[in-house]
């Protein structure tokens, strides 16, 4: 079942998002933010911050009344600076290990989208780390393009 998060979710939300973090660290620890000493109480704390917007939403699900993933999106406004249209955008999107390949993702992902429709998006956007092919060929599967490629140098 997939249904919009609530702050009862908090603690399963920072747990998630904290994999999020330590997924991407690992992937580059130059690129990515560190994980700190406590990331899930962190991730939890910016979710909430998101729960009462009506430019975001973040959906969760849930098997057997316990969280197993959400996904995480947000209108965005015009960007120059990204030389894009006004655009929905998912943020964030994570399941948990003991969920993936059983199509949680791909649901949460669809929930996402209508839901940026409904709210009159004309595009969705998303970023992947380059590691993260699994998740590429999921959001390829759906109708994703590639567009830009983000390179880094560390000075």
């Amino acid at each position: 079942m997939i249904r919009r998060a609530t702050r009862t979710d908090l603690r399963a939300l920072g747990r998630l998002g904290a994999v999020l973090m330590h997924t991407h660290y690992a992937y580059d620890p130059q690129r990515f933010l560190a994980p700190g000493d406590d990331p899930e109480a962190g991730y939890a704390s910016f979710l909430e911050s998101q729960l009462d917007r009506s430019d975001a939403a973040v959906f969760v699900a849930e098997r057997d009344g316990s969280p197993i993933g959400y996904v995480y999106a947000g209108l965005e406004p015009l960007s120059w600076k990204e030389l894009r249209g006004a655009a929905g955008f998912i943020h964030d999107i994570v399941v948990d290990d003991s969920a993936r390949r059983s199509g949680t993702a791909r649901q949460l992902l669809q929930v996402a989208v209508d839901w940026l429709r409904e709210l009159g998006a004309q595009r969705v956007m998303l970023w992947t780390a380059s590691q993260n092919t699994s998740a590429q060929s999921l959001f390829d599967s759906i109708g994703f393009r590639k567009t830009m490629i983000e390179m880094t140098l560390e000075l």
